[in-house]
């Protein structure tokens, strides 16, 4: 929208630019804007208090029925470290705080204090539970919080619990092998500018390369990326421009040029994609912002049954997948 500000195009689609919009019409082409001094001030102070007002309904519910209380920390893109504290209840997730923790050390103590510090302020008797990931300094915090509270849950996000799973199948044997030579040849074609080119040009301009919401489930993706695009790989090393790029010819290029032709490769990678399928979309579902703990038992049962069939209720093939009831 704005280059100077930096402004994405795709903020005209946000409902909040399509209300300002709205709002600016009805007062006519006479409005004039707010100053810095009252937005800073008046103005800013009245979004407070009606902030306050739109959470009163959730502080009595915690009463009423109890709340979770949710933290973590994560690195911005200036490198800080940046911990924060969400508080959820049956009317939805509300944001507490968060502090800048770049200077202090992540200690299981520092990490007790901290949640302590919310639950005081909210009320031992109001939290049920206190979710977190599987981090060794958040498993010492939680043997300190069942000394002082005993009767409070220390819960591991499920997100985390799961996508440590899919981590622990992509190391086993049947499935290792294949994930790195999947990765090594996608690193190939992207570390060159003439083979990254000559990939785009034989799938029409798009991307082997898939995001997700871990760099697990992107793995998957990517997986599933490549099976669908696996006639237009094959084209391109076999084609003139492939064998007269220079970069083919070194142990990388014929690496690559030796995994996109095996077929044990492309049967390997069918087997990942459908032991992973069914735990990453139960990972989604966690990573969603309304799941259940019935809709994640359910879906568990789901996923158990589906990997199960897919090595043929094989006993001895399954019990070396990772079982998703088990926390990590």
């Amino acid at each position: 929208m704005d280059v100077q500000k930096k402004i994405p195009f795709n903020a005209v689609n946000d409902d909040d630019v399509k209300q300002f919009c709205e709002a600016l019409g009805r007062f006519g082409p006479n409005w004039k804007p707010p100053s810095q001094y009252m937005i800073r001030e008046k103005m800013l102070l009245q979004e407070v208090e009606r902030t306050k007002d739109l959470m009163k309904p959730h502080e009595l519910e915690r009463v009423e029925t109890g709340c979770s209380i949710m933290t973590d920390a994560w690195t911005d893109k200036k490198r800080r470290s940046i911990m924060n504290l969400c508080v959820h209840c049956r009317l939805g997730t509300a944001f507490l705080e968060s502090k800048e923790a770049s200077a202090d050390a992540h200690t299981s103590l520092y990490i007790f204090n901290y949640v302590v510090g919310c639950i005081e302020k909210i009320g031992a008797e109001n939290v049920v539970q206190v979710v977190t990931d599987n981090a060794l300094n958040n498993m010492g915090a939680k043997d300190m919080l069942k000394g002082k509270w005993p009767k409070i849950f220390w819960t591991s996000c499920a997100t985390h619990t799961l996508n440590l799973i899919v981590e622990a199948i992509a190391k086993l044997k049947q499935f290792g092998p294949t994930i790195t030579k999947a990765k090594q040849m996608t690193i190939f074609l992207y570390a060159h500018h003439k083979t990254l080119s000559l990939m785009r040009s034989f799938t029409k301009k798009r991307d082997i390369v898939r995001p997700g919401v871990t760099r697990f489930a992107s793995a998957f993706l990517t997986l599933q990326s490549l099976v669908s695009k696996r006639k237009e790989l094959r084209a391109m090393v076999c084609s003139d421009e492939w064998e007269a790029c220079k970069h083919t010819k070194k142990v990388k290029g014929k690496s690559a040029h030796a995994t996109i032709m095996s077929r044990g490769f492309w049967k390997n990678v069918s087997l990942c994609i459908k032991v992973f399928e069914p735990l990453v979309k139960v990972l989604r579902l966690a990573d969603s912002d309304d799941p259940s703990m019935a809709s994640m038992y359910g879906e568990l049962i789901s996923a158990k049954k589906e990997i199960k069939a897919v090595v043929e209720n094989s006993e001895k093939d399954y019990l070396l997948i990772p079982n998703p009831w088990i926390a990590r």
